[in-house]
């Protein structure tokens, strides 16, 4: 099992995933065929991403578009940068994403302009590239976010949780929900705070602590020698 192909199965769901826009519409017949053609995941998960092909091609595209991003651009449980669930807007993050370019760079692979490299499809792309059994393990090691936003979307009876489903499936997890940290509402989160309020402890060492400020003195300047006429 470890050993059987799944290239295609992972590139077909890491398009799955992008933006609706003509041309991936365009690509559904094809996508939903490749994954079928390879019999990688069990009938009862084809058959679910075979609905949303569905979806995606019969209703407007404009209403699709519009729905993808607010599933994925506006929710932070629902976000498909991995390391926003991992890091947030920590410091953290900025080196975690230099290590996982560095990862695909070894592997020969350079993403398109723009694209950042914990992007859920990159990462799926990536992992198509690699021996089944090293794919397998890559994505098990990135299986509690995979399974945090399909809880996600679970929640939101969105179709896309199939995508997520299939992923836990070749990563040989099981695709069950898990409770949730409530997410604030988008405004609270975008909050300017109030004038001399302080600033947000977010991404600091100790979150929701009040913080040390520290006010250093300047030198005194030295008057500049001269010499007189």
């Amino acid at each position: 099992m470890s050993n059987r192909k799944i290239t295609h199965t992972l590139r077909a769901l890491a398009w799955l995933l992008r933006y609706p826009d003509a041309e991936l519409r365009a690509a559904l017949p094809a996508l939903i065929d490749a994954l079928r053609t390879e019999a990688v995941l069990p009938a009862s998960r084809l058959d679910e991403l075979d609905q949303l092909a569905t979806r995606l091609a019969m209703q407007p595209p404009l209403r699709v578009e519009s729905d993808y991003v607010d599933l994925f651009d506006r929710s932070r449980q629902t976000a498909l940068h991995l390391f926003e669930h991992v890091h947030g807007d920590s410091r953290d993050r900025g080196p975690a994403m230099i290590d996982l370019g560095q990862t695909y760079e070894r592997a020969g692979l350079l993403m398109a302009p723009g694209e950042l490299p914990d992007y859920l499809p990159v990462v799926l792309e990536y992992a198509s590239t690699q021996p089944p059994a090293a794919a397998r393990a890559f994505l098990a090691e990135i299986a509690h976010i995979v399974r945090a936003i399909f809880s996600a979307l679970i929640q939101r009876n969105s179709g896309y949780a199939s995508v997520l489903a299939a992923v836990l499936d070749i990563a040989g997890e099981r695709a069950e929900p898990v409770q949730l940290i409530e997410e604030p509402a988008l405004d609270d989160s975008w909050a300017e705070p109030e004038a001399f309020g302080g600033c947000s402890s977010a991404g600091q060492s100790k979150p929701g602590q009040p913080q040390p400020i520290h006010v250093v003195r300047p030198a005194a300047r030295r008057p500049s020698p001269h010499r007189a006429a």
